[in-house]
């Protein structure tokens, strides 16, 4: 009888699992205009029942932002998107990240080093997985965006490593 090793399980499952996903595609902000929801100057917390978040975000976004889901690596073309302007919750319109923030940190999603402001973010403990981590949110709707770690660039040496699925952009006008 033949073993296999721990890596050579879990990539296995890894693939079985991944196999049906299709690569993010951006979101487009435009459409969200009309969600009830979605606003990019009301900083009013947002709180709706999980039904309605299912009629407002499409499944792969409703999987990540609301049940805590990861999007397979190097998917989002948000990853190597270098365009000048603003990232948002995808959830709600929340402004979160300028791209002047943005990093190319290999680590294949799209990272920053520094939100908005305060208030865009929450910081919340994540010890799933076997791991100590801590997981971001949308400081106005609570979406899952990811996890935020102590190795990135200066000057705050943060990587805040974010599923581009959780983002919306508006490129800066000229």
């Amino acid at each position: 009888m033949k073993y296999m090793t721990f890596a050579t399980a879990a990539l296995m499952i890894f693939n079985a699992c991944t196999a049906q996903q299709k690569p993010s595609k951006p979101n487009n902000m435009e459409e969200k205009k009309n969600s009830p929801v979605f606003s990019r100057t009301n900083t009013d917390k947002v709180e709706i029942s999980e039904e309605e978040w299912k009629k407002v975000l499409t499944p792969e976004q409703f999987y990540i932002a609301r049940q805590k889901g990861t999007e397979r690596p190097w998917t989002s073309p948000f990853e190597t998107s270098t365009e000048i302007g603003t990232y948002y919750c995808a959830a709600c319109g929340y402004s979160l990240f300028k791209s002047n923030t943005k990093f190319d940190s290999g680590c294949g999603w799209p990272s920053f080093f520094e939100p908005v402001n305060k208030k865009s973010i929450i910081y919340t403990p994540d010890n799933t997985h076997g791991m100590r981590r801590t997981e971001v949110q949308c400081g106005r709707c609570k979406a899952h965006l990811g996890h935020v770690f102590n190795d990135g660039p200066p000057p705050t040496g943060l990587r805040y490593c974010i599923n581009g699925v959780s983002l919306g952009f508006e490129k800066k006008s000229e």
